[in-house]
């Protein structure tokens, strides 16, 4: 897929949305490649102790999937300048179904001179916001 152009793009212009699946199979496999052994990503009876209502997704991986949004739409992972995200809310990832993730977006400035744009994200499962301020600088061809 070719870079988006900014001649193509305009303020308040919305991303498609777009869901991602999370598994507790994908939450062990993301701990093993980053090697983050924190059993709130996988034990029921961790989750108990520490009075969470399920199994989390780790902040990273939710981050992770908001910047692969927004790199698909873009046409090139290489084109997003700065990305930050505030985790506010944790993602839960029941053991016996699918955690469902989406992501929109909606561009609110634009920057002609650089070719520039700033996204803002926005993150839900369910009805709940999980992240707060998410937000994207990105580069156009």
């Amino acid at each position: 897929m070719a870079l988006r152009n900014f001649t193509d793009v305009q303020v308040g212009d919305e991303l498609p949305e777009r869901t991602f699946e999370l598994t507790r199979g994908d939450l062990v496999n993301y701990a093993g490649v980053t090697g983050d052994p924190n059993p709130i990503h996988w034990s029921d009876h961790v989750v108990k102790l520490a009075g969470l209502d399920d199994v989390i997704a780790q902040g990273m991986l939710t981050m992770s999937l908001g910047s692969n949004f927004v790199a698909d739409w873009l046409g090139d992972p290489g084109s997003i300048k700065d990305y930050a995200i505030k985790f506010i809310k944790p993602v839960f990832v029941p053991a016996d179904e699918k955690a469902v993730l989406k992501y929109s977006g909606k561009i609110k400035s634009l920057d002609p001179e650089t070719k520039t744009g700033v996204v803002f994200l926005t993150v839900t499962q369910g009805e709940r916001k999980v992240a707060g301020k998410p937000v994207a600088t990105v580069q156009f061809a």
